[in-house]
């Protein structure tokens, strides 16, 4: 099958290490020639999983197959587990096992931890290797895919190993997310909400208009909504490639409640669009209590998230060991919490003055 008249290509304007984001229905055979135009292939490594290998890795390992000498296909297990020191040690050892060299490239077919953790060993191995990521998740397609961000887990705090390491290219073929099981699609419709309160207001109401459409996974819609997500995913990375000038901080809106949540919960109870979810509303019930916004805006994200079928509730666990991952989170500085907290629908600031006893009250709100 070939790739529909309907694609639609995002570019992601980042001087010499710019990018294209290939997004239709039926594209994912021609992953192999999306590589070959865009880099020089003799060996490929396609990584992936082993819920993903024989639904979609398979034909992208035959897709290179066209135009590369040889074509390793590496299955390692599923889940948020798989995003460890261990398991990048396995395949860098892995690699070495298949003669594998600067000329090489990695081959990221998946969800979001594949593509963190394949980034993460070919940024790493032999100071750098050219990769692809090949989403096949909703939540990977609209955001963990985009951007550069790769990495694992320590079993403390989520991401804190990791780089900045961007894909030579993105394919997304929203006809894979057919095959996706429903709580994993709602996850990652979580991301695409998301987008619309910090970035967007006029997405978010075409969010509300369309639960119907993104509910059944119109191809229409989904078209429409990726494209969108990878759109202003790329003008903000554009702009703030590194986290250096805090414009980026804003993509982690709701995630320092989220990322508490995944730890405490053990990294299995939650799905991490699920703790998106629940922390997009702490933070905009954070927002109302320090008066940035009304309680309308929170009110309108509850309706849209129960809509798509989302959870809106804190787990159920001590509010200390809570508080307690929120201290290891990334965006914390000298000591002190920081959090995106929106001012308007489609704007969000990154606030540094919140007191860790108001955002406790939160969690006894919620």
């Amino acid at each position: 099958m070939t790739a529909s008249a309907s694609q639609n290509i995002v570019r992601v304007p980042l001087h010499e290490r710019a990018y294209d984001i290939d997004i239709g229905a039926g594209n994912l055979p021609d992953t192999g020639t999306f590589a070959a135009r865009r880099a020089t292939l003799s060996h490929a490594i396609v990584i992936t999983d082993e819920h993903v290998h024989s639904l979609h890795a398979t034909k992208v390992a035959t897709s290179l197959e066209t135009h590369c000498q040889r074509v390793d296909l590496v299955t390692v297990k599923a889940g948020e587990k798989s995003k460890s020191i261990e398991q990048a040690q396995w395949l860098w050892n892995k690699l070495l096992q298949l003669k594998t060299d600067r000329k090489s490239i990695i081959v990221a077919v998946g969800g979001g931890v594949i593509g963190d953790l394949a980034g993460f060993v070919a940024a790493t191995f032999a100071r750098g290797l050219t990769f692809f990521q090949v989403p096949t998740t909703l939540l990977a397609q609209v955001d963990s895919s985009v951007g550069g961000k790769v990495g694992i887990n320590l079993p403390e705090a989520k991401n804190m190993i990791g780089a900045f390491w961007q894909p030579h290219g993105v394919v997304i073929d929203v006809q894979v997310l057919e095959t996706l099981p429903i709580r994993e699609y709602r996850a990652g419709l979580a991301e695409v909400v998301k987008y619309g309160v910090i970035l967007d207001a006029a997405f978010f109401q075409l969010l509300e208009e369309n639960t119907a459409d993104v509910n059944r996974r119109d191809p229409q819609i989904l078209r429409a909504i990726i494209t969108r997500c990878c759109e202003l995913k790329a003008e903000v990375v554009s702009q703030d490639e590194r986290e250096e000038s805090g414009l980026r901080a804003v993509l982690n809106y709701g995630h320092t409640f989220c990322h508490a949540f995944e730890y405490v919960t053990g990294y299995g109870q939650l799905l991490h669009g699920e703790a998106v979810s629940i922390g997009m509303l702490c933070a905009s019930r954070l927002a109302e209590r320090v008066g940035r916004i009304d309680k309308t805006l929170t009110e309108r994200q509850k309706q849209l998230l129960v809509a798509l079928g989302l959870p809106t509730a804190v787990p159920d666990v001590d509010h200390d060991d809570i508080m307690a991952a929120m201290q290891r989170d990334k965006k914390v500085a000298h000591g002190k919490l920081r959090f995106v907290l929106p001012t308007q629908l489609g704007h969000v600031e990154l606030v540094d003055d919140i007191k860790p006893e108001v955002a406790r009250e939160i969690l006894q709100q919620a």
